[in-house]
């Protein structure tokens, strides 16, 4: 059977109802796409020539540190934003407002003649995509069956790797393919295709199912959750337990839970929540990743590297880390999200170890070719650690761990905290490496082993935890985790779960006995 359109313009699709989720998580995504490529193609724009003669300026000048800053300054000030929007308009709506801002700032960015231009492109377009960053993984946690929330949520670092892979090999062929103004113009002005793609069709896929219950649709949240689990069969045991338990969710958390930012701070289980998700985004910045994604040319010219070659790495780099993505997609929820983070980041800790010595024994200009080659390996095996688990978790986590009524104001703080933190790397980073050379590279080799000791000891195991049973771990669970068994404070509910399927199904199983005896 073909898709049929209902009357509010959502899609029903009779096919697995996990594949359905998985497509939707990866329409979603396209919003990552663009933070993905908009991230990816400064590095060859700041680097270009005809960009340096047009403005009057060089990577290493405050202009062009403006530049790289106000995209994520204004991702700040949209992932903030995006809170309020997402909780009175619902999550699709706050989508496709992030597209059309982000699109008139990728309209500004095509066409500056003057780096002003420039700079209040950068800065809509990090409104864009902070509205985007902060509402996708939302939305695709609520949209997820928990076996498969890590593989859907995961998605927003995959499609941000495509996006960055597109961004890498477009600014490698237009820098050399051009000396004029197309060199950066084209790579800027095709950043506007996915958001208008995005924006436009977004209204033909379901709104999160936990916001209409929210909102009070009830019949809505059930027709949405039967569409999604059970290709809308509004009978299905699991669908009407889910249904109960959201029900019974909700009606506690408009009764207890916070209603302002002020309350995430005051309630003991939210503060634990929000000083996780915010430590963690701020944690992923400091692996270093920030300071590679924007200054490639400069870090790769460290090591005796010249621009255009830079560029050509970094975008194999890219294709590492898309490899690196699809397979925390594909294991994940397999194992799990806790020790996935720990080996990440001891890992980032020992490829910035190597390239620090290597800097330190080669300095630049003064390293054979073989010296090149084992620092863009290293870079390259930073960038596959990195993107096998510490990005994907950086949106994951965050977006499981509230409950529906703090979902939205726990994940914008997460994703404000990312992009303050992304705004002062890279507005430091230019300035460090001219000024302390390989000692900057210590910062992140002193965080990664942070970064690895905090998991440890307080971010608790959430694989395929439904998110009804989160406020009963956090609200329970000792906040240091190491010697936790998550089993204790689960098996209840679980089994909860289980009873009400069951008791749903002797129902409707009774129901149908007696219309067919009457028919």
């Amino acid at each position: 059977m073909g898709p049929t359109m209902t009357a509010d313009w959502n899609i029903v699709i009779i096919m697995n109802p996990r594949i359905y989720q998985f497509l939707v998580g990866v329409f979603a995504s396209f919003g990552s796409l663009l933070f993905g490529y908009d991230l990816g193609v400064i590095a060859q724009v700041i680097a270009s020539e005809s960009y340096q003669r047009t403005f009057g300026v060089s990577e290493a000048d405050p202009e062009t540190g403006a530049v790289v800053a106000l995209f994520t300054g204004g991702a700040f000030f949209g992932a903030m934003f995006a809170s309020p929007t997402a909780e009175y308009t619902g999550r699709r709506w706050t989508i496709t407002i992030g597209s059309i801002i982000f699109i008139v700032g990728g309209i500004l960015q095509t066409v500056a003649p003057e780096i002003s231009y420039l700079m209040a492109g950068r800065f809509l377009a990090g409104l864009g995509v902070g509205f985007l960053t902060m509402i996708i993984p939302l939305y695709q946690a609520e949209i997820a069956h928990p076996s498969i929330r890590g593989t859907v949520t995961a998605l927003q670092q995959f499609m941000l790797g495509i996006g960055a892979l597109v961004a890498s090999w477009t600014g490698w062929g237009t820098y050399n393919a051009y000396t004029d103004n197309r060199q950066w113009r084209i790579p800027l002005g095709i950043q506007i295709i996915p958001a208008v793609i995005l924006g436009a069709l977004i209204f033909l896929f379901p709104e999160s199912p936990r916001w209409l219950m929210d909102q009070g649709k009830q019949e809505k949240a059930l027709k949405t959750l039967a569409r999604l689990h059970s290709n809308g069969n509004e009978d299905d045991p699991w669908v009407r337990a889910e249904m109960e338990q959201i029900q019974e969710s909700i009606a506690e958390e408009h009764a207890n839970a916070a209603q302002s930012y002020t309350e995430l701070f005051t309630d003991m289980s939210c503060f634990r929540r929000v000083l996780i998700a915010c430590g963690l985004q701020a944690s992923i910045q400091m692996t270093g990743v920030s300071a590679i994604q924007y200054y490639s040319v400069t870090i790769y010219g460290q090591a005796g590297i010249g621009p255009s070659d830079a560029l050509k790495y970094q975008a194999i780099n890219s294709i590492i880390a898309l490899v690196g993505q699809a397979l925390c997609i594909a294991f994940i929820d397999r194992f799990g999200r806790r020790w996935t983070l720990i080996w990440g980041n001891l890992f980032n800790m020992l490829t910035f170890i190597i390239a620090t010595i290597m800097l330190v024994v080669y300095p630049p200009g003064k390293g054979s070719a073989a010296q090149g080659w084992g620092f863009i390996i290293v870079t390259w095996a930073y960038n596959f650690s990195f993107s096998a688990a510490c990005g994907p978790l950086s949106w994951i986590i965050p977006a499981e761990i509230f409950d529906t009524r703090t979902r939205a104001k726990g994940v914008a703080l997460a994703t404000m905290t990312s992009f303050a933190f992304n705004t002062m790397i890279g507005q430091v980073t230019g300035i460090a490496m001219e000024n302390v050379g390989w000692k900057y590279y210590l910062v992140f080799v002193i965080c990664n082993f942070t970064n690895a000791a905090c998991v440890w000891a307080f971010v608790p195991e959430t694989k395929q935890m439904p998110l009804e049973e989160m406020n009963y771990m956090f609200t329970n669970a000792p906040w240091f985790v190491p010697f936790v068994d998550r089993s204790q404070y689960t098996a209840d509910l679980r089994a909860d779960l289980a009873r009400r399927a069951e008791v749903i199904d002797e129902k409707l199983t009774a129901k149908h006995e007696i219309g067919a005896e009457h028919h």
